[in-house]
């Protein structure tokens, strides 16, 4: 993925709001980016303009060596069906068709790629295993599943396909620690597996494990980015800063929370 130079508005003309300003960021193949910021920072807008549920106002986006910027209905429908891009929801619940199986979920997305549905049903099988999911699932109703066993599945929708391109938007954040620790352990797994992955989080500590690089959002603009190592050890800007100093310890003193409580304060004028 290539974005460059990217702006989103969104409102009337005369009333128009800007959602991103100038944004920049590249994903190599293979290779896991987190993107970070608090809520209303334009993590989401990134995702849906990349995703062209968004029209970008400025700036061009190539996903999978193809310039879809300019890109309509059709040519994007096309696109996602060849499985190019991917995109795994915050609410599995919600993205998974309360109606179909699990395995007609898995398969789906084969099939709509032509692939027979013998093979693509051995397909979802092998994949199982790797998103650790017990073949006794594929039989039952998203709502018999737990939160953590959904969210695997919708990884698993996403991947099966071998996609250029995977955008994980809060994939860990409705979940309990423990689902939330074996989903992290699941995307650190497909580091390196050739498909790209952009995992977009408002917890720092989540996207840190997991991340190559780094890329910090703030109202809209791209503030800081870089080896995930370097952000986090010497960030840069005041409001990395200030992610990382909101990261929950053990060893928080009211020293460091009045730290905090001023830099906000800084960050909001």
């Amino acid at each position: 993925m290539e974005v460059t130079g990217l702006e989103v508005h969104y409102g009337p003309r005369g009333r128009r709001q800007r959602a991103l300003h100038g944004v920049s960021l590249s994903v190599a193949p293979g290779e896991t980016v987190g993107v970070i910021g608090e809520t209303g920072s334009g993590k989401s807008t990134l995702a849906r303009a990349v995703l062209g549920l968004v029209r970008a106002s400025a700036g061009s986006i190539v996903v999978g060596g193809e310039d879809v910027s300019g890109y309509g209905i059709r040519r994007w429908r096309a696109l996602r069906r060849r499985g190019v891009v991917q995109y795994v929801f915050q609410d599995p619940l919600r993205s998974l068709d309360p109606d179909l199986t699990i395995e007609d979920s898995l398969t789906e997305p084969l099939l709509l790629r032509g692939v027979p549905r013998g093979t693509a049903a051995e397909r979802v099988r092998a994949f199982l295993p790797r998103v650790r999911l017990d073949g006794e699932l594929l039989d039952r109703l998203p709502g018999e599943l737990s939160g953590g066993q959904r969210q695997r599945v919708a990884v698993a929708r996403a991947l099966v396909t071998e996609p250029r391109l995977v955008i994980l938007d809060e994939p860990v954040s409705a979940l309990d620690a423990a689902n939330r620790v074996q989903v992290l352990e699941i995307l650190k797994e497909l580091r390196g597996s050739g498909t790209a992955l952009v995992f977009i989080s408002h917890d720092l500590g989540s996207v840190a494990g997991v991340s190559d690089r780094v890329a910090v959002l703030h109202r809209g603009e791209l503030v800081e980015s870089g080896p995930t190592r370097d952000v986090v050890s010497r960030p840069r800007h005041p409001y990395t800063r200030l992610l990382i100093g909101s990261v929950p310890t053990l060893r928080s003193t009211p020293a460091d929370r009045a730290g905090r409580d001023a830099l906000r304060a800084l960050l909001r004028t």
